[in-house]
Parts: structure tokens; C-alpha cells; sequence
């Protein structure tokens, strides 16, 4: 397995979110633990960032874009209404002829795209898959709307996934011993739609449309659902929340970071937390953090893994893997 990922050049403190809208960093940390995003620049999209970030996780596996034969990118802002992003990247790599698509899912995105990508593995449909997450969520921010846009930056984030197969690292994957994705969960439920959502779209508005939320509502849901995905991986699994060496969720809001990890019983070290550096990059926001804590070492072989999102829809998910 590799990962890597990609922020844009710019970066946007708290400061001078206050110099934005009605707002200070006193608040901005108290609610939300987030202290900057990126934001992205004049050529910088939601491609680009995926780009470079595939390109580092292909790196990092030892990997060439030949060895990719399906690309699986979840995003709620592709460049285009179509053609897929996930084109684009297999274009730009130079691995055209393969699978490649994109999964819409919101913050849960890369979640569904990681269990899409896996269940292709497994049953032969691709050797090798470079599973994305890449926003750029500060295009459909309303920035006079001091309670979302404070919340969200852009970024990406991708793995490297192999069929059991094309692996010399087991004869077989997901294993409690064996490095792959051992259990996965999924859900949605359409009738909170209106608690988190864009308001526009080319089917209905004929316009992109801004983010709106219902923060407080959608936080209430956010406990709930996620610590019963979380027991639902882990009982799948077989394994005891004690065996869980980390918990990389995503990286929405301190707050729903620390209450869930209570609800599981699980120590606040063992969580994964880069929101306050990033905020809510929302797809890309797993593997963003996934990334950040490999590259600093806390992220070891070897470790038990359990990634975990909740977004709009609703939809969320968790996925438990041995690395």
C-alpha cells in the first residue's frame, strides 16, 4: 500500500477569516478545534490536486502509473458535470484504457470509493487501484455565511489498493493478520437531506449552488451514526475496539472526533486529528490524515486502521484494514 496528497499553495488562518466575516479565531477553535485551511488558487483544481497526489501514492507504493488499471475518485466538486475527474487523473498519469470513475458520496466519499475499489479487486476486475479523495470545497461556499465557510478547505488524498493476486504481500488480503481492508460498512439515509446540502445543480438550478447546513442537527446525527458504523466494522471484523491501533476519521470537527472516540471507549491518542490544520476537506479528509500520519511515522506496517465519515445525504461509512 502507498498514500500520498496534495494541498493547495495557499493558506487561510482563522485571522483572516475574521477579516472575511463576522468571526475570530477564539470562536473558529472553540467549536470547531480548526485553526487553518487551504484554499485553492488560480489553477488549482479539484484534477490538479488529485493529480499530484496519486502521483505521490504511486511513489510512495513503488509504483508506476502503468501498474494502474482502475482509478475510483470521490468528489462532491469535480471539474466538469462531466466528463469524471477520475478521467482526467488517468489521462494526466498516463495509465488511459483502465477503469475510472467517480463516486459522489460527500464526506463519505472516499469510504464508498475504498469499499467500490476493493470489491473490483477481489473479484478480478483490476490488478491494482488508486482510490482518491479530492475537493475544492471553497467553490461552493457562500462567504458571507461565517457558520459554513469557516469550516471547509480544499485538498486531496489517495491510496495504493492490490488485488490479493498482484500483492507479494499475502497469498491472501483483509485478513486479521494479513495487510488489505478486512471489514466495511455502508449507509444513507435520503430523509436528512435538507441538514447538509448545495443548493443548486444542473438538473434543478442550472447553477453549481452554495453549501448550506444545519450544524447542530447534523453534529447530533454525526455521534450517533458514526459510533454504530464503528461497532458495526468492528464486530464484523471480529476484533475488540483494544485491538484498534488507530482511528482515522473524518475531519470535520474536533468535537465529533472526541465524542465519538468516547462513545467507543476508545483513548483520544489513538485518534487521528488533522481538522485543525485542514479543516474539513470533506472526501478528501480521510486520506489526507491517513497520509499525514504514515509520512510522521505514527501509522506503522502492520497496524489495524479503522477509517470512519459521515457527509450529506446522509451517507457514512468505515472501513477497518491491516496495513
Amino acid at each position: 500500500m502507498g498514500s500520498g496528497s496534495a494541498l493547495p499553495k495557499r493558506v487561510v488562518t482563522n485571522a483572516e477569516m475574521a477579516t472575511m466575516v463576522d468571526t475570530s479565531d477564539e470562536w473558529i477553535v472553540e467549536r470547531t478545534g480548526i485553526r487553518q485551511r487551504y484554499i485553492a488558487g488560480e489553477g488549482e483544481t479539484t484534477s490538479t490536486l488529485a493529480i499530484a497526489a496519486a502521483k505521490a501514492a504511486l511513489e510512495d507504493a513503488g509504483l508506476t502509473a502503468g501498474d494502474i488499471d482502475l482509478i475510483v475518485l470521490a468528489t462532491a466538486t469535480p471539474d466538469n458535470t462531466f466528463p469524471a475527474t477520475a478521467t482526467k487523473v488517468q489521462h494526466a498519469l498516463g495509465c488511459n484504457g483502465g477503469i475510472a470513475f467517480d463516486v459522489a458520496a460527500v464526506c463519505s466519499g472516499f469510504l464508498y470509493a475504498l469499499t467500490t475499489a476493493d470489491s473490483l479487486l477481489s473479484t478480478g476486475k483490476a490488478k491494482r487501484a488508486l482510490v482518491i479523495g479530492a475537493e475544492t470545497f471553497s467553490r461552493i461556499l457562500d462567504w458571507e455565511d461565517r457558520t459554513t465557510c469557516v469550516l471547509f478547505g480544499d485538498g486531496a488524498g489517495a491510496i495504493v489498493l492490490e488485488s490479493p493476486d498482484s500483492s507479494d504481500l499475502a497469498e491472501k488480503s483483509g485478513t486479521k493478520a494479513q495487510p488489505g481492508i478486512i471489514a466495511s460498512s455502508l449507509h444513507a439515509d435520503g430523509a436528512q437531506h435538507d441538514l447538509l446540502y448545495v443548493d443548486g445543480g444542473p438538473s434543478t438550478t442550472q447553477t453549481v449552488g452554495h453549501l448550506r447546513m444545519r450544524g447542530p442537527e447534523v453534529f447530533k446525527h454525526a455521534v450517533v451514526n458514526l459510533s454504530n458504523v464503528l461497532k458495526e466494522v468492528i464486530e464484523d471484523a471480529g476484533v475488540s475496539a483494544d485491538e484498534i491501533d488507530w482511528i482515522v476519521p473524518h475531519q470535520a470537527n474536533k468535537r465529533i472526533l472526541d465524542a465519538t472516540a468516547r462513545k467507543l471507549k476508545i483513548s483520544p491518542d489513538r485518534v487521528i486529528v488533522t481538522v485543525d490544520s485542514h479543516a474539513n476537506t470533506s472526501a478528501a479528509s480521510v486520506p489526507l490524515a491517513f497520509d499525514t500520519a504514515r509520512k510522521d511515522g505514527r501509522i506503522k506496517a502492520g497496524d489495524l486502521v479503522l477509517m470512519e465519515a459521515m457527509g450529506g445525504g446522509f451517507t457514512w461509512g468505515a472501513s477497518l484494514i491491516r496495513i
